[in-house]
């Protein structure tokens, strides 16, 4: 099959067109659906992603009740899930795995740690393939990883059954805002090459000059070690976000419900 053929600069500008969008064009705040075929091709696409062993362990939940979506909006503290052209909770799906086999007349394993593993890697796949091809359609989307500030909601509202983790929500629309464009890490401390390279105290100094902008809050400069620290350090809200966290993949069956050595 012969495919078109993009030049680096069409696909470097293809990328860096890419935007998170939270602000959607609606109809008097209400979301305007996409054409049945736009939602079909990025469905399609999602589909297309790569999976380990064949499994595909992702499932999509589609958010189309006003209700539900305006619950799940209220759960994962995100608004856009309400007014979005399609919203999405992506999740990690190792039940329909389990469910081939047992209808097969097989036994079911026990691999926790490999369902949180290609499970999630499934999801995140799945999730890009159905963004990136919503992008090449002229919408714009946001991965909401905001899912964790409501997990056990969720999990009800959407009856999922054990084996299912939501991963993330995600929303697409045509964008109604213009938001700027984000630094990256400097690559050199991202692509390693043959053996990892730890970047030096001036490295990481540098690093968090350029990422410094992504933090920035209207006329307040962006300060990127101090929104990391309120994510990721000590008392921030990631260690709020674990113990609920663990709590669901222990009562979802999928993943190590605690730090137990593997045997």
């Amino acid at each position: 099959m012969t495919r078109p053929v993009q030049s680096p600069e069409q696909v470097r500008a293809f990328f860096d067109a890419h935007r998170t969008v939270r602000q959607y064009v609606t109809a008097d705040g209400q979301p305007i659906p996409l054409p049945p075929e736009h939602l079909d091709v990025i469905l399609h696409a999602a589909q297309r992603a790569p999976t380990d062993a064949t499994a595909q362990l992702y499932s999509f939940v589609r958010l189309t009740d006003p209700a539900v979506r305006a619950r799940v909006a209220e759960l994962t503290t995100n608004a856009h899930v309400a007014t979005a052209s399609e919203a999405f909770v992506v999740c990690a799906d190792v039940h329909r795995v389990r469910r081939v086999l047992e209808v097969a007349g097989y036994a079911p394993g026990e691999w926790p740690a490999i369902a949180v593993h290609f499970g999630i890697g499934d999801a995140v796949m799945a999730g890009t393939n159905l963004l990136t091809a919503a992008e090449m359609l002229g919408y714009q989307g946001c991965w909401i990883g905001g899912v964790l500030n409501g997990l056990p909601g969720i999990v009800e509202l959407l009856a999922l059954p054990e084996g299912v983790l939501p991963f993330a929500a995600l929303t697409i629309g045509r964008p109604a805002e213009d938001t700027p464009y984000r630094p990256r890490v400097p690559r050199p401390l991202v692509v390693h090459t043959d053996t990892y390279h730890v970047g030096t105290d001036d490295e990481i100094r540098e690093a968090t000059e350029i990422m410094n902008p992504i933090a920035a809050r209207g006329d307040r400069p962006g300060d990127w070690a101090r929104l990391l620290n309120a994510y990721f350090g000590a008392g921030g809200g990631m260690e709020k976000r674990e113990p609920v966290l663990r709590e669901v993949m222990a009562a979802q069956s999928v993943g190590w419900p605690d730090r137990s050595p593997v045997t």
